[in-house]
């Protein structure tokens, strides 16, 4: 199946991935435009994208390539979308990805929307992942470069998305972006990586969360940590600022490592245990969004990473009234954690994904 577009939007950070992909588009002879989203407002961000200087180094590439740019303000759709779930997900005990969140709901949507208001054939974004035509169908693949693949954080595609997407940089390593940057003259070809949430300073995801918090939240106060048996061990300075697996930080002495195996947000509780209590087998997904519009089957077996860049682990899945239940067949996961993403995937193609729920015992992930 070929696709042979005429126009095509590319989101442009001001990075290098971006860049090299809007280069090697119009390298091709495609008629490219470059957009950079401003999902900040005013603010001056802190991460990978957003910032002032990220628009003007986006806005810089386009003058070089001499393609139109633009800027889109998604500010409030960012906030809406993004932001304001990011805090209530970590209030009721989660660790959200908020890069899921963004992709999902702003550069797949928001933006894509955009790009078909102007006419434009398809979407591109420096994504490292593969869009490919399959029988027919739209599947996404993983990046030749292994090290650097997205594919986990784009799952949520589907057939009407892939159908209008390109990833540029899918097929190449982080060296041959920069060198294809820096063939074309980009000012950004050595740009450095940042790995920041846009949003959040100094990386403290915690400070962000209290200052976000409605007054009074439970999961920003001081509460206890208990053992198994509901022992008081000690006392922590809100659920929201810990996740499960964590050791760290907990300021409590047991005579042995002890780490956290619950978040109770209800009852702004933190539950410890020893390392083998952070590993289960079995976990709950929902949320559920498939590739190619449903799962292969009720039943059936795929490898399944729980979150950007682990290993993936054998998993058999069952669907059922729009939840998915995992079960490792080979060894069990550790610090599976709600709020996170289960993608899976068959080979190198992506089948699908959702969000890590607490199962129906009342523990994080695990159903009894």
């Amino acid at each position: 199946m070929e696709r042979k577009p005429s126009h095509i939007i590319v989101a442009m950070s001001g990075g290098v991935d971006s860049s090299a992909a809007a280069a090697l588009l119009k390298e091709q002879g495609h008629r490219v435009v470059g957009a950079t989203m401003r999902l900040l407002g005013l603010e001056a961000g802190f991460g990978c994208c957003g910032s002032t200087r990220d628009i003007e180094d986006a806005r810089a590439v386009c003058e070089t390539l001499d393609i139109p740019h633009y800027v889109l303000d998604f500010a409030s759709e960012f906030q809406a979308k993004v932001r304001d779930p990011f805090v209530r997900s970590y209030l009721a005990g989660e660790t959200p990805n908020p890069c899921i969140a963004c992709n999902r709901f702003i550069k797949f949507d928001a933006l894509m929307k955009k790009a078909g208001a102007l006419g434009a054939d398809l979407v591109a974004t420096g994504h490292y992942a593969r869009v490919v035509p399959d029988n027919g169908r739209f599947a996404l693949r993983r990046a030749r470069d292994l090290a650097k693949d997205q594919s986990y954080v784009l799952h949520h595609l589907g057939q009407k998305e892939l159908s209008r997407l390109v990833f540029p940089v899918g097929d190449l390593t982080k060296t041959e972006v920069r060198a294809a940057a820096a063939r074309h003259g980009l000012k950004v070809a050595d740009k450095k990586e940042s790995m920041e949430i846009c949003f959040v300073p100094d990386r403290d995801a915690g400070a962000y969360v209290r200052s976000a918090a409605p007054s009074g939240a439970a999961a920003v106060r001081r509460g206890p940590i208990v053992d198994g048996k509901g022992r008081v061990l000690g006392r922590h300075k809100g659920t929201a600022f810990y996740t499960i697996g964590q050791r760290e930080g907990l300021g409590i002495s047991s005579g042995k490592p002890v780490y956290v195996v619950d978040l109770d947000s209800a009852t702004n509780t933190i539950v410890v245990g020893s390392d083998e209590e952070t590993w289960a087998r079995r976990f709950a997904v929902d949320d559920l969004v498939w590739t190619l519009g449903e799962p292969p089957s009720d039943i059936f077996e795929a490898e399944v990473q729980i979150r950007a860049h682990s290993p993936t682990a054998h998993c058999s899945i069952r669907v059922e009234g729009g939840v998915a239940v995992a079960d490792a067949m080979d060894f069990p996961l550790r610090a599976v954690t709600p709020g996170q993403s289960a993608v899976f995937y068959r080979g190198d193609a992506v089948i699908g994904g959702g969000t890590i729920r607490r199962g129906n015992s009342g523990t994080p992930y695990l159903i009894q």
